[in-house]
């Protein structure tokens, strides 16, 4: 046992996957028996032999979901997040091995995973949907749009209409574009999102508005500062208007005071301040 555990896999995710595929493989009697102990004792170690010991599994899986873009060691996560659920709830005494009990809740933690996070616009909601999204690319012969015969095809394989094929294969074939644009100069390139958006910023309106705001805050500014007594005023005037900003150890030799209650004063007139302006 603590053979196994020196060959924990740690570090980097090429580490982890030859660390993984060094620990070897239980046989059927050590699986059974490890079940058991989990089962009957709630045998933590035991647990961890058998997670441990089916991590190639795992690994195995997850690298068939790498056409979806998303980062080997997520799906590695997500897998063996299902694989320790799996172990949880194994019987050994159903007369199966535990890598066949565990296969469907390791695809289906990754499954979850996919789905949330493939795009920021969902492409999957419904279940016909779900099940198209997991598919569709397995069941293409070839590059391009399917003909009317292959989506009447896949859509009498998978069970579910030839309308719902052609919105997910849609679905598929758009790209994510920034709304920012991107990064190149392309002139090919699609137009980015924000350059349809009109600029409000000269408007006569807008102007006004920015204006009426500005000449507000200043207005609040000043009426705060004049109910602080002359030395707040001073410290803040000091502290954050002039070009040349005194420290707190200046200002308190200035007053006969320490720097701590320089910094008293200049907080409470700050909030002074702040609650004014926030009225």
């Amino acid at each position: 046992m603590a053979k196994d555990f020196a060959l924990m896999p740690t570090g980097t995710i090429d580490s982890y996957i030859s660390g993984a595929y060094q620990i070897p493989v239980l046989t059927p009697e050590e699986e059974k028996s490890l079940a058991i102990q989990l089962r009957d004792h709630g045998d933590m170690d035991a647990a961890k032999r058998l997670v441990t010991s089916h991590l190639r599994f795992v690994i195995r899986i997850a690298r068939g979901y790498l056409g979806y873009g998303l980062p080997l060691p997520d799906l590695i996560q997500e897998g063996t997040v299902g694989l320790m659920k799996a172990v949880r709830r194994f019987e050994p005494d159903m007369g199966v091995r535990l890598v066949s009990f565990a296969v469907h809740w390791i695809r289906a933690e990754i499954h979850e995973y996919i789905l949330r996070n493939w795009r920021i616009v969902k492409v999957a909601t419904t279940k016909a949907q779900r099940k198209l999204f997991f598919n569709l690319r397995s069941a293409k012969k070839r590059l391009g749009w399917f003909t009317k015969d292959e989506v009447e095809a896949v859509a009498a394989d998978l069970g579910v209409k030839p309308e719902t094929v052609l919105q997910m294969e849609s679905r598929l074939a758009n790209q994510d574009l920034s709304f920012d644009g991107l990064e190149d100069d392309d002139d090919d390139s699609p137009s980015a999102p924000s350059t349809y958006l009109p600029d409000l910023r000269m408007e006569p309106g807008k102007i006004l508005e920015r204006q009426d705001t500005e000449r507000d805050q200043h207005d609040r500014l000043y009426a705060a500062l004049k109910g602080l007594d002359e030395r707040s005023k001073t410290i803040l005037r000091e502290r954050w208007l002039s070009e040349k900003k005194q420290t707190l150890h200046e200002l308190a030799e200035q007053f006969g005071v320490s720097a701590e209650r320089i910094r008293q004063i200049e907080k409470n007139a700050m909030k002074k301040l702040r609650l004014q302006l926030e009225v």
